[in-house]
C-alpha cells in the first residue's frame, strides 16, 4: 500500500471542494440547520417540563452525535459518487491504485468533512444553546469513535452498492440513516422498541452509544462491556464492508460492467 496514491484521491476531493462552493456549502448548512432546530425544540420543552430535567443534553446531544455519524456515512459515499458522476472508474482502476488505497483515501477524505461538520456542530450548539459536552465526561471520544466507524462501515458498504447496480441506484444512499434510526434509539431507550426491533437495535453500534449517553446524564454510569460490543460491532462491519466492496470491483471487472459504467448501466 501506497500513501501517496491514498493522497491522491484526498487531494482530488480537496481541489474539487475548492473549486466548488456547492459542494463545500452542504458541510456546514444542514448540520446548522438541525441543530438550531432541534435546539429551539429543546428549549421549549425546558419551558414547559419539569425544572429539575434538562432537554439539552439528552435531545440536542443526539441530534449531534447522530447527524456526525451520517456526515461520516455521506463523506465516504459522497466521495465515491463524485468518481461515479465523472465516468472516473476507468482512469483510477486503469492505475496501480489498489481497492485498499482507494477505499482509504474515501475514509480520510470522509475524516476532513465530518470533522468540519462536527466542528461547526458543537460551536453552534454550545454559544447559541449552551450545550456543555462536560456532562458527557471522556466517554465522548469513544461514542463518537464507534459512530464514526459505523459510518465509514455503512459508507463502504453502501458505495459498493452503487458500484454494483449503477448511478441510478444513488438514491439509496441517502435515506440510509433515516431508516436506520428508529432502530438505534436516538431519542428514546431501547426498551421502548417492540420485541422484534429490539432485536435489530442489538445489532446496531449506535443503539449503544445512545442508550450510554441517556445512561450518563441519568447518573447511572455506562457499562463497559457495551461499549467494547459496539466498538467489535463496528470493526465486525467495516471488514465485511470491505470485502463487499472488493467483491463487487472484482465482479464488475471480470464482467466488464467498469467499462460499461454510465448512467443506463443499472441491471
Amino acid at each position: 500500500m501506497r500513501f501517496h496514491r491514498t493522497a491522491a484521491i484526498v487531494l482530488r476531493q480537496f481541489y474539487l471542494m475548492r473549486g466548488s462552493p456547492a459542494r463545500v456549502l452542504p458541510l456546514f448548512a444542514w448540520v446548522v440547520i438541525d441543530i438550531v432546530l432541534w435546539g429551539f425544540i429543546t428549549r421549549y420543552l425546558n419551558s414547559v417540563a419539569a425544572a429539575e430535567f434538562d432537554f439539552v443534553p439528552v435531545l440536542l446531544g443526539a441530534v449531534l452525535l447522530w447527524d456526525f455519524f451520517t456526515r461520516v456515512m455521506h463523506g465516504v459515499s459522497m466521495a465515491f459518487l463524485e468518481d461515479v458522476w465523472s465516468h472516473n472508474f476507468l482512469n483510477l482502476f486503469a492505475s496501480p491504485l489498489s481497492i485498499r488505497e482507494y477505499l482509504s483515501g474515501l475514509v480520510l477524505s470522509s475524516i476532513a468533512t465530518s470533522s468540519l461538520g462536527l466542528l461547526v456542530m458543537v460551536l453552534t450548539a454550545s454559544l447559541f444553546f449552551g450545550l456543555s459536552f462536560l456532562v458527557y465526561g471522556l466517554m465522548l471520544v469513544p461514542y463518537l469513535l464507534v459512530l464514526f466507524l459505523f459510518g465509514i462501515a455503512l459508507g463502504i458498504f453502501c458505495s459498493g452498492v452503487v458500484l454494483r447496480f449503477g448511478p441510478a441506484s444513488e438514491w439509496l444512499v441517502w435515506p440510509v440513516p433515516a431508516l436506520l434510526s428508529p432502530f438505534a434509539a436516538v431519542f428514546y431507550p431501547v426498551s421502548t422498541l417492540p420485541a422484534w426491533m429490539q432485536q435489530i437495535s442489538k445489532l446496531l453500534p449506535p443503539s449503544y452509544v445512545f442508550e450510554g449517553m441517556r445512561a450518563i446524564i441519568e447518573g447511572r454510569g455506562h457499562p463497559g462491556n457495551a461499549l467494547m460490543w459496539s466498538a467489535g460491532l463496528a470493526v465486525l462491519y467495516i471488514v465485511l464492508a470491505s470485502w463487499f466492496f472488493s467483491c463487487i470491483h472484482r465482479l464488475a471487472v471480470r464482467t466488464g460492467l467498469l467499462a460499461r459504467y454510465s448512467a443506463e448501466s443499472v441491471n
